[in-house]
């Protein structure tokens, strides 16, 4: 039986697919045509994570899918039984595979290929297919400013809208203050 558990203030495209035990934190998101499945294991999203357009979210055969808080799983990316720190960016195409485990604060580069059973710690720059360590740097504070611009996004797909208002501009620092 499904046991899909999303935080009152989640928000997820109606063409998006959740089966099996998925639970997700507060302000987090799900955009078009992602497709999470777990029929072992559970799935967890945490607080302000968005998970963008054709991700695949799916567990391993031994291990559940966790990703923490204020992290961007970008377009493209597979997920698959592994574990990721809380503000990190998965690259637009990255595969991470079962049992690998991404520290905090880390980028795995877009089209890497993190193998099985891989462990990074954190503040890790991931590259590469197999993807290795090629830097370590705090991106900590650069992801989660990611992972909130998705917030605002988030809330504005909410409500119909599909472009940033001037305010939302603003707040991010891309129009100068009034």
């Amino acid at each position: 039986m499904d046991k899909i558990d999303l935080h009152e203030s989640t928000w997820v495209h109606d063409t998006a697919l959740l089966y099996g035990h998925v639970r997700m934190g507060a302000e987090s998101s799900v955009w078009p045509n992602v497709v999470m499945r777990s029929e072992l294991y559970h799935i967890e999203i945490g607080a302000r994570t968005n998970i963008q357009d054709f991700v695949m979210v799916h567990v391993g055969g031994t291990t559940p899918t966790i990703v923490g808080d204020d992290c961007s799983i970008t377009h493209h990316a597979t997920l698959h039984g592994c574990t990721i720190g809380n503000k990190c960016l998965i690259g637009i195409n990255a595969t991470i595979m079962d049992g690998a485990k991404i520290g905090n604060n880390c980028i795995v580069a877009g089209h890497s290929i993190v193998t099985e059973g891989s462990e990074f710690p954190d503040n890790s720059i991931i590259a590469g297919a197999p993807a290795k360590l090629v830097k370590q740097r705090d991106n900590g504070e650069a992801n989660a400013m990611n992972a909130k611009f998705y917030v605002q996004n988030a809330k504005n797909y909410a409500k119909g809208q599909h472009r940033f208002s001037d305010d939302d501009l603003r707040s991010f620092g891309f129009l100068p203050p009034k």
